[in-house]
């Protein structure tokens, strides 16, 4: 596929004459190349030039998406481990499919929010590490999903949970303040 080179206008033209005559050539003996003779524009057919140009609809004003949550603090997790920051709901995904957790999270999430809840844990399970099974599902895509655009409304962070919260099978979760 060819590109179709835009014509200059005469003012462009000129415009460019101009620039050239003020260059000197690197090579003393050539000369530039003429440029081409421009083509006379055709008017164009009387049907085409009575009818209005089509307007275009005004573009809706997108919102830009609100940004990643963040990985919670060093100070939040640990006042979460020791107790100084109470856990305000607890979520066991453990043997649902991935369509049913997704729907379950997202639901428990709106009504954390909608009750004023900050912190809660969300229990994945560990699964099985590094074996060809589908085991682990879970754990590997609800941090995927807690970044994604439905939970970016809800979510204002999230991290491993600690040990004694179930480590590597849990998440805590800082839900965003009820606008």
């Amino acid at each position: 596929m060819t590109r179709r080179r835009r014509q200059l206008s005469d003012e462009e033209e000129a415009l460019w004459q101009g620039v050239a005559r003020s260059v000197a050539p690197l090579k003393p003996g050539r000369k530039p190349p003429a440029p081409p003779a421009k083509p006379k524009a055709q008017p164009a057919p009387p049907e085409q030039a009575a009818a209005p140009a089509a307007v275009a609809p005004p573009k809706p004003r997108v919102r830009p998406p609100p940004p990643s949550p963040a990985p919670l603090d060093r100070r939040t997790l640990s006042r979460l481990s020791r107790g100084h920051i109470g856990i305000d709901g607890r979520l066991d995904l453990h043997g649902l499919t991935q369509e049913a957790a997704h729907e379950r999270l997202i639901g428990f999430l709106v009504r954390v929010q909608a009750d004023g809840g900050r912190t809660v844990l969300v229990i994945t399970g560990k699964g099985d590490d590094g074996g060809p099974s589908d085991r682990g599902v879970l754990r590997r895509a609800v941090p995927h999903w807690l970044a994604s655009r439905p939970f970016r409304g809800l979510v204002a962070g999230f991290d491993e949970a600690t040990r004694h919260h179930g480590g590597a099978g849990a998440l805590y979760v800082r839900v965003k303040k009820k606008r």
